[in-house]
């Protein structure tokens, strides 16, 4: 039976102590799967995400027209973060290579999933984020 963590993000200041208690939840899994409506803070959430894995705060931003953009963590490990918005087909994120970076073992952030639900591994963790104010969200962690 799945589980469900709720993290509450009070405000943009939160979002370090968010980042940090989501990492505890993270165990072994590689691929993160945020939904949330459009405006929801996904983006922002894995900036600070990024952050608390040392990639600096300016090289994060959202890969909407290029579908991934690469990171480098303290540990020089690859994190790779995937928008999924503007595709039309999941053949498309097929033809870019996406299963691979699926199965590469690196962390992968991914925006949107829902258009690529198909491809994704079984063992990725849905992340829910949901607007519950006009600064605080509430993060739903399900595995």
């Amino acid at each position: 039976m799945a589980q469900e963590h709720p993290i509450v993000i009070s405000s943009l200041a939160a979002l370090p102590e968010a980042a940090a208690a989501l990492r505890q939840h993270l165990g072994t899994a590689t691929v993160l799967c945020f939904e949330g409506e459009m405006g929801a803070g996904k983006t922002t959430f894995i900036k600070a995400l990024c952050e608390s894995l040392g990639v600096p705060a300016e090289e994060v931003s959202s890969p909407t027209f290029s579908l991934v953009n690469e990171y480098r963590d303290a540990q020089n490990q690859p994190i790779y973060h995937f928008d999924f918005y503007r595709l039309n087909d999941p053949q498309e994120a097929v033809h870019m290579g996406a299963q691979e970076y699926f199965d590469s073992g690196y962390l992968c952030l991914i925006e949107w999933p829902s258009r690529v639900a198909e491809l994704l591994p079984t063992d990725h963790l849905l992340l829910t984020l949901t607007v519950t104010g006009p600064s605080s969200r509430e993060l739903k962690i399900k595995n």
